[in-house]
């Protein structure tokens, strides 16, 4: 079985349910104080896993799929951007990741209103609706344009978050905060964005997306510039050529 094939066929699946329901009256409720969860969400997950079920292979889903993560299995997040698609910004994406034990061995995030497909095998390069990426050639940070996230928690402390945000504002061209870390990792791998960071993130939000940045060559660490997996609690993405300018930055906010 083509297991990209598969991963692709899921996420354009779960983008076309996305697009038929971005305009109608939709069903949200809170899962905490700010993180939302809507009946889109429920559903992209229950058509991709069932998708996915030709494969043999386990998944791990944000809302109500579940096994343990270890060995071959799926990671997926149905709906990355959850807040934007409620209040209907158009910036989510279904993010999809085979894993073998923590290392991601194939990715897939699609960019549902752009209808952008963005897909990584190991080894094998990263690609935007078949054209294969590279990350930006932009060798210092006051160049750089970078993206970030704020957690679901910001509420309760605020001061890293925003500590953080207020030294790479100062230091950088540019910093965005659209909502959705699939797609900012994706950008990353296409070189729209220069670097990413963002702490206290879910395993299916980070796993597709570090293996577009990486074998679109650019570099995936923690905050404090350690191997990252997508079960540490903060990311720190880059073309590579800033990465060290962004480390002493981050390594003073681990959460």
């Amino acid at each position: 079985m083509n297991l990209l094939a598969l991963a692709k066929a899921a996420a354009l699946a779960a983008g076309r349910l996305q697009r038929e329901y971005f305009d109608r009256p939709i069903e949200v409720r809170h899962k905490g104080e700010i993180d939302l969860v809507t009946e889109v969400d429920l559903k992209s997950e229950a058509l991709i896993v069932d998708l996915l079920s030709a494969s043999k292979i386990p998944v791990l889903g944000e809302e109500k799929a579940k096994t343990e993560p270890s060995g071959r299995y799926w990671l997926v997040d149905p709906l990355d951007g959850t807040t934007n698609y409620a209040h209907r910004f158009p910036w989510f994406a279904p993010s999809i990741a085979l894993m073998e034990d923590k290392r991601p061995v194939l990715g897939v995030v699609y960019h549902v209103m752009l209808d952008e497909l963005f897909w990584a095998e190991r080894g094998k390069g990263a690609f935007l609706n078949g054209k294969a990426l590279k990350v930006s050639r932009v060798s210092s940070l006051k160049d750089a344009v970078l993206a970030t996230g704020f957690p679901y928690g910001i509420h309760e402390q605020p001061d890293k978050v925003v500590g953080a945000f207020r030294d790479f504002l100062i230091k950088a061209q540019g910093v965005r905060r659209a909502g959705a870390a699939a797609l900012d990792l994706a950008y990353v791998a296409c070189g729209r964005f220069d670097g990413f960071w963002e702490p206290l993130l879910k395993p299916w939000d980070t796993a597709a997306g570090i293996l577009l940045v990486e074998e679109a060559g650019g570099r995936v660490t923690n905050y404090l510039g350690e191997a990252y997996d997508p079960f540490q609690n903060h990311i720190l993405a880059s073309n590579g050529l800033i990465h060290e300018e962004m480390v002493p930055i981050t390594r003073k906010y681990v959460p």
